[in-house]
């Protein structure tokens, strides 16, 4: 279970490393040479997430928010906060960055399933639900989506064992014969 929310952490957190500096080259003119991103807190705190570190993770997140330059910036530093608190478990917290989020931006389906896996791991399944369909809407097939409509399908419909032990000795019923 751990393995998949990091892999579902690994899908938020990456794409704002990427891309971070990205918008600055497309808006200035002339050639340049960047070195670094533009918010290195918001980089180090991703990676610090990647690598399950949470509280120092979300310190930096939290540090990026405050300099972010731009909406782009300011969006991925809060999906990465719902995704952080979500690591530290911390719900109530987690919550209040996706909602912050979806105020800002309602299309960002990231926002969504992060929201989702929060209300999967308090048991709100209905809800959990309905922010399935809204990120599947806006990302249709998306890997994350997947991943946590799988943790959804575990949680909602568990499948039950069915295991048949057949702990007799069959070479002694053998040699009975």
């Amino acid at each position: 279970m751990r393995r998949a929310v990091a892999l579902l952490l690994f899908t938020f957190f990456a794409p704002a490393c990427w891309a971070q500096g990205a918008d600055r080259m497309k808006n200035d003119m002339g050639p340049k040479t960047v070195i670094g991103t533009s918010n290195p807190d918001l980089q180090d705190g991703a990676n610090a997430l990647l690598m399950g570190d949470g509280e120092k993770g979300v310190r930096l997140t939290l540090d990026a928010l405050k300099v972010a330059r731009g909406p782009r910036e300011e969006e991925a530093a809060l999906s990465n906060l719902c995704a952080g608190y979500i690591l530290l478990e911390k719900f109530v917290e987690a919550i209040k960055y996706c909602e912050l989020l979806i105020a800002r931006n309602g299309d960002n389906w990231r926002a969504y399933n992060n929201r989702a896996v929060i209300y999967i791991k308090t048991g709100q399944y209905a809800k959990a639900e309905q922010d399935l369909l809204r990120g599947e809407e806006l990302r249709p097939g998306a890997h994350t989506l997947k991943v946590a409509r799988a943790m959804y399908m575990d949680a909602v419909y568990p499948v039950a064992a069915e295991v048949t032990v057949d702990d007799s000795d069959s070479s002694k019923s053998n040699a009975n014969q």
